[in-house]
């Protein structure tokens, strides 16, 4: 009987023996958790120089020791294409920047927030309502904004004072204010009173009309021959070819030049081109104000970046909780107050809860109170993404040159209108598409 036991005891400790031989490096005795490792993720930017992102970076890895953040500052040129074919062969960043309108063409690349870090309902707190409108699909969350900006009326005070007028409210004001600063003579224009009405020589022009589409009653912007389309464009180009208004023309230099040098009394552009405007000219005097609005509606521009998650991270969870890091007042505040000691101001607050921080704020204020009135559409300038805006553009710029060269209008947005579909059916065949009404 004692040899049996001595025996079965034998067995079996050779048996724990050969198994914790195996498995006991992986294997979790007392339910010690697991140390883990360093964690590297790249973050890739655009517009942020790396002195100003490196003391975020240095605050968040000493509250989280095992995660390092490697930065990299991208150039604009082609990184739409660039981080996305990246991405897809599985080498591109862990975190990387987007614009507000790319979900279209960025869906299947991006790993929704983890529930845990983002809930919906608080995300719909704390930001505008344009960031659920750009980047919730259903019940996801993919991406999150560090910045809000969109189209602001920048107006030259000297030039404004000398005509006894105050910021336009509505765009009958802000005709009849624009004629009044236009000065001409017998070889043209010399001072403009707005730039709008070309594609050349005006800078977001299709900011403008992408605005004042989303502005005008009664408009489908997947169906754009119409007659409220139709009147959109009179309007528009109608600052060149309506005596009554013209206030700008064809062979006028473009229209940032035009409004640093002091030749320009209006000017549709994001607040960010106030820091051009500093440098080519630290002797402008010149504001800000909310953009024109028609008479019962009130409805703004966005055009802004936001933080994202690629889908091919090894360490998404990590990833968002970072991204939940740079989008907390504390980092907005911190990134804001430094850009400020190198530039006019840092970038505009996405949180609503700061809103009261820059409200009143001379040249970022206006962008702060259109705030809950943002929308946006596939027309916004400057993302070079050789794409859904780029394509959309393309399309009304023929249009309106079309029509400028004097093709009739109606003809013209025929023709905008196929381009539009095409547009459409390429990039958004299973993405809701904004309207207008």
């Amino acid at each position: 009987m004692v040899k049996r036991i001595i025996i079965i005891v034998l067995a079996l400790s050779i048996v724990l023996g050969f198994i914790f031989w195996k498995f006991g490096p992986s294997i979790n005795f007392f339910n010690k958790p697991k140390t883990s490792g360093p964690i590297t993720l790249t973050y890739w930017g655009l517009w942020e120089e790396d002195s100003l992102i490196r003391p975020i970076i240095a605050s968040y890895q000493k509250q989280n020791p095992n995660i390092s953040i490697n930065y990299e500052r991208k150039s604009s040129l082609n990184y739409r294409t660039r981080v996305q074919t990246q991405i897809r062969e599985g080498v591109g960043p862990d975190i990387f920047r987007i614009h507000n309108s790319w979900l279209p063409m960025f869906e299947s690349d991006l790993a929704p927030a983890p529930k845990n870090i983002f809930v919906l309902s608080d995300y719909k707190n704390m930001f505008y309502p344009i960031a659920q409108d750009s980047f919730v699909k259903g019940d996801q969350i993919l991406a999150a904004p560090m910045e809000v900006d969109g189209l602001v009326l920048f107006y030259n005070e000297e030039i404004l004072a000398g005509v006894g007028g105050k910021p336009p409210k509505n765009w009958q004001e802000f005709i009849d204010l624009a004629v009044k600063m236009t000065v001409k003579d017998s070889s043209g224009i010399k001072t403009a009173g707005a730039a709008m009405g070309a594609t050349g020589n005006v800078d977001n022009w299709s900011d403008i009309i992408g605005l004042l589409l989303l502005q005008q009653p009664g408009v489908d912007l997947s169906n754009v021959a119409t007659p409220q389309v139709l009147e959109v464009l009179k309007f528009y180009v109608g600052f060149i070819t309506d005596p009554k208004k013209k206030t700008w023309d064809f062979n006028l230099p473009n229209s940032t030049s035009m409004f640093a040098s002091n030749r320009l009394g209006f000017y549709f552009a994001p607040s960010w081109r106030a820091h051009e405007l500093r440098v080519a000219n630290p002797n402008l005097k010149f504001k800000t104000a909310p953009v024109p609005q028609l008479s019962g509606k009130n409805v703004a521009w966005a055009t802004f970046w936001v933080e994202s998650v690629s889908v091919k991270s090894k360490n998404i969870e990590e990833a968002w909780k970072f991204v939940k890091f740079l989008t907390s007042a504390e980092t907005e505040k911190l990134l804001y107050q430094q850009a400020s000691q190198i530039r006019l101001f840092g970038e505009p607050y996405s949180l609503v809860s700061l809103a009261p921080e820059l409200i009143n704020a001379p040249l970022v204020g206006a962008v702060i109170s259109q705030g809950p009135n943002y929308k946006f559409w596939y027309l916004s300038s400057n993302t070079f993404d050789a794409g859904i805006n780029d394509e959309m553009i393309k399309y009304w710029e023929d249009g309106i040159n079309a029509t400028l060269a004097g093709t009739d209008p109606a003809a013209a947005l025929q023709t905008v209108d196929r381009g539009v579909k095409q547009v459409l059916d390429k990039y958004t065949k299973t993405v809701p598409v904004p309207s207008g009404r």
